[in-house]
């Protein structure tokens, strides 16, 4: 079976790592799959500088949305400037991502975390924009003041900011 065929895919660049990725992070989410691996010849090997046969471009899909991963080389790094989000419906959901997104990676504020590979992830509770955008201010100014104390997000917690229950 094919992957499903977006007008707008995502690219990841790693140095070495691509396949090693995908399968990490296919193992992390249930409904992903590998699609196809491409590889490196010799053509254009004085510009890649890769061996014939190494990983050149790997396909998968994590919930249905199509990612390409490609070995280009150790030149670019990921930063902050784009990370993925992960909606979470329950407090268990967060733990989960969490835990298995930051083996090996590192924990940031509000949510967010950098995996092994060094891609930014926000592990967030699925509620968190109807809070954030409520017409009551004081109840999305008690959200943000939660969470900004956070590293992994509490769902628990969050919702008692943001009905105004102490904590």
């Amino acid at each position: 079976m094919a992957l499903a065929t977006h007008k707008i895919t995502p690219c990841l660049w790693f140095d070495t790592q691509a396949e090693e990725a995908a399968k990490f992070y296919c193992s992390i989410f249930k409904d992903s799959r590998i699609g196809k691996v491409s590889r490196y010849t010799k053509a254009g090997q004085e510009v890649h500088h890769k061996p014939p046969g190494s990983v050149m471009v790997v396909e998968f899909e994590i919930e249905g949305q199509t990612f390409t991963a490609l070995n280009g080389g150790p030149n670019f790094k990921f930063n902050e400037a784009i990370s993925l989000q992960v909606r979470c419906e329950t407090q268990a959901e967060v733990d989960y991502f969490w835990g298995k997104l930051t083996q090996g990676g590192q924990e940031g504020p509000c949510g967010w975390l950098k995996d092994k590979y060094g891609l930014s992830w926000q592990v967030v509770p699925a509620a968190i924009p109807q809070m954030m955008t409520d017409p009551d201010p004081t109840k999305s100014e008690r959200v943000m003041n939660a969470f900004l104390k956070m590293k992994k997000l509490d769902i628990a917690a969050i919702e008692r900011a943001y009905e105004g229950r102490a904590q």
